[in-house]
């Protein structure tokens, strides 16, 4: 029973994987699609194969999630915890891939590791959660805006004296190497959350005793995210790329460059998982908001930043939900 339990528990976990790379694949190439920077199938291309290297490149993210959010009981009860965890986070991001809102896959795996918890009679730790992730919830959208705004404030004034048409073909070019920065800093960042989880599976089974993610893992978390990148997440990628601002090139090279930025900061200085459609979103309103305020769909951002907030509550509810019938059936 333990050993289907593993396997059941790890199968949803590449399954979220698979979700979160065709959710969040709008966060690599939606700017770049939209300038026409790149054609869709190139940048999807792109992105899977720019998601796939990133997984590879650090585990800092997947140690926090896998010891820093909840502590869940060896064997059966931790793996329900966990099989409940991820069919919570896999809901929201079906329910918000349908409407085409760019929530947050990050948060709601980590809301639904908080429900289950709770849910399962567990030990959630407070202060890893607001540490780890509220309070970089909260943070990083902040920091995207505002540095997306003086990122490309300090454009507007270098190419001042540009050729507009010029500066449009160039950074048209330079959006090639900043999308691939930012999907890049994707895998990075996302495929350490989907390895935490697996390696949590593994621990409390006891198939695993070591502080290192064995190499399988992350082969296998890389290439499920990269599939699910290539399988494409054509809703979101509209929402991004033009429901919030018309984009031209500099914008979206300024949007891009900044996301990417906040993504590799926080994965190895502080070792944080956050959102990186928080950070995209918020760095193309901030680029957005140059132009002129009222540039920005602002009744459109809200509906996202609503959506940012309901996340973690929400799929935390039915990661509940789904503990107690679980629990019920076979526990």
């Amino acid at each position: 029973m333990d050993i289907f339990g593993l396997v059941l528990v790890v199968g949803v976990a590449f399954g979220f994987a698979y979700t979160n790379g065709f959710h969040d694949s709008a966060n690599a190439i939606a700017t770049s699609v939209s300038t026409r920077a790149l054609t869709p199938k190139a940048a999807l291309l792109m992105a899977a194969v720019m998601n796939l290297a990133g997984a590879f490149l650090g585990e800092g993210v997947a140690a926090t999630v896998s010891k820093g959010i909840i502590e869940t009981p060896k064997g059966h009860h931790g793996m329900v915890i966990l099989w409940a965890a991820l069919i919570g986070a896999i809901a929201w991001n079906l329910v918000t891939w349908y409407f085409g809102l760019p929530s947050s896959s990050s948060h709601a795996l980590f809301g639904g590791m908080v429900g289950a918890a709770l849910a399962g009679g567990t030990t959630v730790i407070w202060s890893g959660v607001w540490e780890k992730v509220v309070v970089p919830m909260v943070t990083s959208p902040i920091v995207g805006l505002i540095c997306g705004f003086l990122v490309m404030l300090a454009i507007m004034w270098i190419f001042r004296r540009a050729n507009p048409h010029r500066a449009k073909r160039n950074f048209r070019v330079a959006q090639t190497v900043s999308a691939a920065a930012m999907a890049l800093g994707h895998g990075l960042q996302d495929s350490q959350k989907t390895m935490g989880v697996v390696v949590m599976a593994l621990t409390i089974s006891g198939h695993h005793t070591g502080s290192e993610i064995p190499i399988w893992v992350k082969a296998s978390t890389a290439v499920v995210l990269s599939l699910g990148t290539w399988a494409g997440g054509w809703r979101i990628m509209r929402t991004l790329g033009r429901r919030i601002i018309e984009l031209d090139p500099p914008q979206g090279f300024a949007a891009e460059s900044v996301a990417a930025s906040i993504l590799y900061i926080t994965s190895y200085a502080f070792k944080v998982p956050v959102s990186t459609t928080h950070v995209i979103t918020s760095a193309i309103m901030g680029v957005g908001a140059t132009k002129r305020v009222r540039a920005v769909r602002w009744g459109v951002a809200r509906d996202i930043v609503l959506g940012w907030f309901i996340t973690m509550p929400a799929a935390g509810l039915v990661a509940a939900i789904i503990f107690w019938i679980s629990w019920a059936v076979v526990g």
